[in-house]
């Protein structure tokens, strides 16, 4: 059987580099988005520099009377986020090196995106995101699958379904991971480390790690992977850039 290693995780908001280190390092990232919503967490939500701290850009969405509503189920409450999201990363990234190379790519991005659903939200922007980064990895829905319900046996099954030798989480995870489910299954479990990454070139110090990839991305540009843990050394950069005439990958794909 060749070696398949698989993530299962839910889908985040432009979240931080460790986010996509952890997509580069495996075959199929599978996004958990039939789980149920969490308020205050990085579904909606994420962190960008200023010169006054850290500011939460965050998709406004709607929960009243919708406490058990699943990640795909969740929609938007207001549409004008995209024109704000995008005037805050304007303002604040103008004098970023690379910002003048993102710029219309970025603008595309924002204004173009028409979604009401979180999932597909992420999804648009998770999928454009790794393409330049030059990530291949292939992006799923578990909703594409049949799981049963519990933490460690839904995760098991997806595997399984998946064709997974092996299954790589966060470390979060090992406060809840049942192993032996997974060894008893032939899965072996690895575990990411996200301790130990190098500062880049960040605007507004003093630096500050976990923001979202976009102010690694602005600040570093081609080189961007050069600061991520799971990227080989490349003889040439990714092939996206904007103003280079590409479409924003991810724009016509739905779940």
């Amino acid at each position: 059987m060749p070696k398949k290693t698989v993530a299962i995780v839910q889908s985040s908001y432009i979240p931080w580099k460790g986010y996509f280190d952890l997509i580069n390092s495996v075959d199929e990232f599978i996004l958990y988005d039939d789980m149920q919503y969490t308020r205050r967490d990085w579904r909606n939500r994420n962190a960008i520099k200023t010169p006054h701290g850290c500011l939460w850009l965050t998709i406004p969405v709607q929960v009243k009377g919708k406490f058990h509503q699943k990640i795909c189920e969740t929609q938007v409450n207001n549409s004008q986020w995209r024109e704000q999201h995008w005037k805050s990363i304007r303002t604040f990234y103008a004098r970023a090196p690379y910002f003048t190379t993102y710029k219309d790519w970025l603008a595309e991005l924002y204004l173009g995106c028409d979604s009401v659903y979180l999932s597909q939200i992420n999804y648009r922007f998770l999928s454009a995101l790794c393409q330049v980064l030059g990530i291949t990895t292939r992006l799923t829905w578990s909703s594409q699958y049949e799981v049963p319900p519990g933490k460690t046996e839904r995760l098991v099954t997806l595997c399984q379904q998946a064709g997974a030798t092996d299954y790589r989480s966060g470390p979060a995870a090992k406060d809840y991971l049942d192993e032996e489910q997974f060894a008893s299954a032939g899965i072996a479990v690895q575990w990411m480390e996200y301790s130990s990454y190098p500062e880049y070139h960040q605007l507004f110090p003093p630096f500050e790690p976990a923001v979202s990839i976009i102010d690694l991305i602005l600040n570093e540009g081609p080189n961007a992977w050069q600061y991520m843990k799971s990227f080989a050394p490349r003889t040439s950069s990714p092939s996206l850039l904007a103003g280079e005439g590409t479409q924003v990958p991810g724009a016509e794909e739905t779940a």
